[in-house]
């Protein structure tokens, strides 16, 4: 290509950043997300504080990342603040030590909150690309998130050429940013596999500061193989979709799904492409894993459309190799796309997420551990649970060996509220929510999804609640949790123990 732009350094692209400034970062997941400056900017903060200077970024990402972004800062103590999403450890220790400011957002919401003014712009984005072009077209890789809208708002581009990801990729993403209120018009796909946008970035070339030429791996880990428990949670998904679709509450010819991340996900997945009453169907979901690609390859899915590729190195090397063959079955987008609200109401999408408690009423705890703790974020499960035909939420029944139940009285945080959960799905079975009172989803839940040894302690539970429309008994309702921080297990729960006592 010809030399228009400057080829520099890691650490020579990183010295332009400095103490105070606000960086938004491509990707999602650790997918399409930049490595070596981001690394180099985490050693630029450590040298600074070794001579006693501050140095701290604002950060700007689509999601969670790799460890050479999110926990090289993390670990460099580098974060002035940071939103929407994360996973990493050593990130999660320090801002659950409050030494990384972070808020939480839904992930749809990011993009037009920049561009509203409702945060700081940023003055540096640092994007991953496979391929760019003296008239400013980035090829992005294998994650979209933020790109467009924090490519358009800096002052300044760093782009991460990685070779690692073939030119090839050209064509595979659909970038596309709406115009904001009171000009916006409809986002128009009405299929996964539409398109509205274009296949590259498209930035003004003055803007790029420098290119760093890399050939690094995307940093995602592999998932565990599934048990017994996220098994039969598989099956229960695929069996409540099959008794939907006999009694015609789904259309015959079935409808887009939407997956979450992490193991129970890739269980559902199997658990739908073996289920022989499952039709062949479409996704239309955020993160795209490694059993949607061998779900593409038998053809038990016809299209996947994401926001990253958030696949191993191993079968994403496959993918490459027989790129064409996927070429007209994935496509990459935006989150402000891949999250739209607007478009899973239209599509009509099947959301299917991971609890990390529920409530006997249906509420849902995505993000905070004993109500305190933040685990990852909210990511995009709002953004499609308020949104679906019918929205699916999962969750093994117990953890910590049985000693913590994940269905309680009240959850301590809540994302995601009754009005929003249809179905809620465990190994031991599945409760239909959907128009049922307070009372009624409560008995829905303890009969069907509870474990066996925790429904006794949640009907005496609802008990204590009396005589009202949400029988909730204030004095008791975290009473597990308060037993659990007591004994380390909620089985031991005497809920005389958390009633107030009369004089």
């Amino acid at each position: 290509m010809q030399q228009t732009y400057r080829f520099l350094t890691a650490d020579e692209a990183a010295s332009y950043v400095n103490h105070g400034d606000i960086v938004g970062f491509s990707g999602f997941t650790p997918a399409g997300c930049p490595k070596e400056v981001p690394t180099a900017i985490a050693k630029r903060a450590e040298a600074f504080h070794a001579e006693g200077k501050e140095f701290k970024i604002g950060m700007y990402t689509g999601a969670s990342t790799g460890d050479s972004l999110d926990g090289a800062l993390a670990r460099a103590n580098a974060i002035l603040f940071r939103t929407p999403y994360q996973s990493n450890k050593d990130l999660r220790d320090a801002l659950n030590k409050e030494r990384a400011p972070y808020f939480d957002m839904h992930l749809s919401s990011i993009a037009p909150s920049l561009r509203f003014g409702f945060m700081p712009k940023p003055k540096f984005a640092i994007i991953e690309v496979c391929d760019i072009t003296p008239d400013g077209e980035l090829i992005l890789t294998t994650g979209v998130g933020i790109s467009p809208t924090i490519a358009h708002l800096a002052d300044h581009i760093i782009v991460e050429w990685n070779h690692k990801h073939p030119k090839a990729l050209r064509g595979f993403h659909d970038i596309f940013e709406p115009e904001d209120p009171p000009h916006r018009k409809p986002m128009t796909l009405l299929k996964p596999s539409d398109r509205m946008g274009n296949t590259a970035l498209k930035v003004d070339p003055s803007k790029i500061l420098c290119i760093v030429e890399t050939y690094r791996d995307d940093e995602v880990g592999g998932f565990s193989p599934t048990d017994e428990v996220t098994d039969k949670i598989g099956q229960n998904v695929a069996n409540f979709l099959v008794e939907e679709i006999k009694s015609g509450k789904i259309p015959f010819e079935f409808l887009p799904i939407q997956s979450g991340v992490g193991n129970i996900a890739n269980a559902v997945m199997a658990s739908l492409g073996t289920n022989p009453d499952i039709p062949t169907f479409e996704m239309y979901t955020e993160v795209i894993q490694d059993s949607v690609i061998g779900l593409l390859k038998t053809g038990k899915i016809r299209f996947a459309s994401g926001c990253s590729l958030t696949i191993t190195t191993p079968i994403l090397q496959e993918i490459y190799e027989n790129i064409e063959f996927y070429r007209d079955k994935l496509i990459l987008r935006p989150q402000e796309m891949s999250n739209s609200p607007e478009l899973a109401r239209r599509l009509g999408l099947i959301t299917i997420n991971t609890a990390l408690e529920a409530d006997i009423f249906g509420n849902i705890n995505s993000t905070h551990v004993m109500g305190s703790k933040m685990m990852n974020g909210i990511g995009g499960s709002a953004d499609f649970t308020r949104s679906a035909y019918i929205s699916i939420f999962t969750t093994p029944s117990t953890a910590k060996k049985g000693k913590i139940s994940a269905i309680v009285p009240m959850v301590t945080h809540v994302d995601q509220n009754e009005h929003s959960v249809n179905i809620l799905i465990t190994e031991h079975g599945v409760a239909d929510l959907r128009g049922k009172s307070p009372i009624q989803r409560a008995e829905e839940i303890i009969e069907n999804c509870v474990a066996p040894e925790y429904k006794q302690l949640l009907h005496d539970y609802l008990e204590l609640g009396g005589c009202c429309h949400t029988p909730q008994n204030l004095s008791a309702c975290f009473g597990m949790h308060r037993q659990f921080a007591k004994t380390g297990n909620m089985l031991d729960t005497n809920w005389n123990d958390y009633l107030d006592k009369l004089p």
